[in-house]
């Protein structure tokens, strides 16, 4: 029975070892494609916005909800965007529910004053959340080209003159630009943050669109054609992640989708781990229901290559890695004693060499788009090793929160979209603490994550018995991660 069941435990974890393995061979073409990359902005046709004839009609959509610390940033800054009056409309999707109404509405009665085509857009109930917002904005817009930015992003005054350009193809259904970071130095929460989401505007968005695989509209910060919004079945609201939605039902029609990764629109990152928690979920949840809703028309579509269709999956699948880890994770240690009890099974214990050529995949990876945005010398090299396995150490202890929500994904549980509360912090001495949209509640996998930092401890005293210490230094990123989330979702609350 004993050996029956090692089998089984063996058999799971060589199974989640293989798919991390081939998640980081995706990666590595992924960074080929990125290194190998001309840039064809130059040659690419574009609009002559000094030709009035040529100037396209633009609505910027703005969907809102209870965000009264960063409104009045934010129609500060759209206000300054640089674009004829007579070409632009903004729309303040607001489905709040709190005072930050009257602020916003007053703000907006100044806007129009000043001259600008600035609407306060407000709905009876959310209905489909932002995706419903979105899709009920689109009905009046009079733009030919939308573009959507969440309340905590600044985009530059020339923002439009850069981006909009590019749809004079008419293939172009989307053009999506890359997040910069305003609080990036805030604390080692945001430094994480931002050191995954540059991996994924630099690696990822520009290493697929290089090569005409799938990309995603980020939710924010880039510009739909209105036609193809409406030509791919318009906004819905079946899953948390309508933005990746979207964008694969548009390219499974054809439509191009076009980066620019030199166009930065700054945003603002959560600094406290219960928003981190929040936003994590929907996007990991929202990636495993887009998984069940779109992979099967990627595999059997038959306008793409099969390499689209294996990045494509892929893509659908990524956060579907954080359960691999979890389960590598929590059956390294049990493997351990397997190894000790079984020598006969010493050979599948040759498959742990696929998570360390993994991780040092990943760790090459990582560098090239870290290093694009920071810098190549040394110090920033050094900077990079603390930082890469600080990461790794969270992303390890965010990954039983993180599984949950793709389990749900998976199993089609649906729950509300919940919104990641903004801050409008500009510097490291601005606090986080009277945030009124901060939950006071702590996670109930807190329990769970501290008992994972236990076992982990374990894992790490198992290793002086069982003369193996193959495993100690993934057992310490694992306890030091989880300790950190959990001690942070301890201390971190309003």
């Amino acid at each position: 029975m004993g050996l029956i069941i090692s089998y089984i435990i063996i058999t799971i974890y060589s199974i989640a070892l293989l798919l991390i393995f081939f998640y980081s061979l995706a990666q590595l073409n992924l960074l080929v494609n990125y290194l190998g990359y001309k840039r064809q902005n130059q040659t690419a046709p574009k609009f002559n916005l000094l030709d009035p004839k040529e100037i396209p009609f633009v609505t910027i959509q703005l969907p809102v909800y209870n965000e009264e610390y960063v409104m009045e940033r934010l129609l500060e800054n759209i206000a300054k965007i640089e674009y004829p009056k007579s070409k632009l409309e903004i729309q303040v999707l607001d489905d709040s529910t709190d005072s930050s109404v009257n602020i916003t509405s007053e703000q907006i009665k100044e806007l129009q004053e000043s001259g600008l085509d600035i609407q306060h857009i407000r709905r009876e109930n959310r209905k489909g959340f932002k995706a419903g917002a979105l899709k009920e904005g689109l009905e009046i817009a009079k733009g030919d080209f939308i573009a959507i930015f969440d309340a905590d992003f600044l985009p530059d005054p020339d923002w439009l003159k850069k981006t909009v350009i590019y749809f004079k193809d008419k293939e172009i259904g989307v053009v999506q630009t890359r997040w910069g970071h305003i609080n990036r130095d805030y604390s080692t929460l945001t430094r994480i943050q931002a050191f995954a989401l540059d991996a994924h505007f630099t690696l990822e968005q520009v290493g697929r669109n290089a090569k005409g695989h799938f990309i995603n509209f980020n939710g924010t910060a880039g510009i739909w054609r209105k036609e193809c919004i409406l030509d791919a079945g318009n906004w819905e609201g079946d899953t948390l992640t309508e933005d990746l939605d979207l964008s694969y039902r548009a390219q499974l029609k054809n439509w191009k989708f076009k980066y620019l990764e030199d166009v930065e629109t700054p945003a603002e990152l959560p600094v406290v781990i219960s928003a981190a928690r929040s936003q994590q979920f929907r996007w990991n949840k929202g990636g495993a229901e887009n998984f069940r809703k779109s992979v099967w028309k990627v595999i059997t579509a038959k306008n793409i290559s099969f390499k689209t269709k294996f990045h494509g999956v892929m893509h659908l699948l990524n956060s579907s890695m954080f359960l691999c880890v979890f389960l590598v994770s929590l059956l390294s240690i049990p493997a351990m004693y397997i190894k000790a009890l079984y020598p006969e099974l010493d050979w599948a214990f040759d498959v742990l060499s696929f998570f360390v050529v993994s991780t040092i995949i990943l760790f090459v990876c990582y560098w090239f788009t870290y290093k694009s945005i920071q810098g190549s010398s040394f110090d920033n090299f050094v900077d990079y090793i603390k930082l890469f396995f600080t990461f790794f150490s969270v992303a390890l202890g965010f990954s039983l929160h993180n599984s949950i929500a793709v389990l749900e994904g998976h199993m089609g549980k649906r729950s509300e979209f919940v919104r990641t509360p903004k801050f409008n912090l500009n510097s490291i001495t601005d606090s986080w603490k009277g945030n009124k949209y901060l939950t006071k509640k702590l996670s109930p996998n807190m329990i769970l994550e501290f008992a994972l930092m236990v076992y982990f401890l374990f894992g790490m005293y198992s290793a002086v018995p069982l003369n193996d210490f193959g495993l100690f230094p993934f057992h310490f990123m694992l306890f030091s991660g989880f300790g950190f989330v959990f001690y942070k979702s301890l201390t971190s609350r309003a």
